[in-house]
């Protein structure tokens, strides 16, 4: 789950825990926006293991508020908080440091160009356009162009035409 979904399924959350056997109760949602932002920005940042911290002790407190309340959105975020754990833990060595990036003047993003690709796509895949693609023949043309972004396309090309 996005963190962005996350953030959103948390504002759901109750504000106060009433624990049973006359414990004080304690605040919930507060906590746990703030985790997710300091989540979003250790991932950010590349600082994975404090990331993981974060998230783990985020599952303790939704964990223990599950036991006291039968609030349906206390269990939801808990199993996707757990989810997006697994996620992270998998995939640690491939989150870059975007902050240093950025710092670097490097670029952070490529969802403006996968954007305009997904839109080209989608309107020549519509069923009322003369020249409609077919799956592969899509597939096969974003190969080619990918080649000829990173320049490979050339090197293919001599090859092909020594044999």
């Amino acid at each position: 789950m996005h963190l962005t979904v996350l953030r959103q399924t948390a504002k759901g959350l109750p504000q106060v825990i009433n624990t049973e056997g006359g414990e004080e109760p304690y605040t919930l949602r507060n906590p746990v926006l703030k985790s997710l932002e300091s989540t979003k920005w250790y991932l950010w940042h590349g600082n994975v293991f404090r990331a993981l911290q974060e998230i783990e002790w985020m599952t303790m407190d939704l964990d223990a508020a599950s036991m006291e309340t039968s609030d349906a959105t206390v269990r939801k975020l808990w199993k996707a908080v757990e989810e997006f754990q697994t996620y992270i833990e998998h995939n640690a060595g491939f989150i870059p440091n975007y902050g240093e990036r950025w710092r670097y003047g490097e670029r952070i993003s490529t969802a403006f160009v996968e954007s305009t690709v997904n839109q080209v796509i989608s309107n020549r895949m519509v069923k009322r356009q003369q020249m409609r693609w077919s799956p592969r023949g899509a597939h096969l043309l974003l190969q080619v162009r990918t080649r000829v972004l990173n320049e490979e396309l050339r090197s293919i090309f001599a090859l092909v035409c020594r044999v």
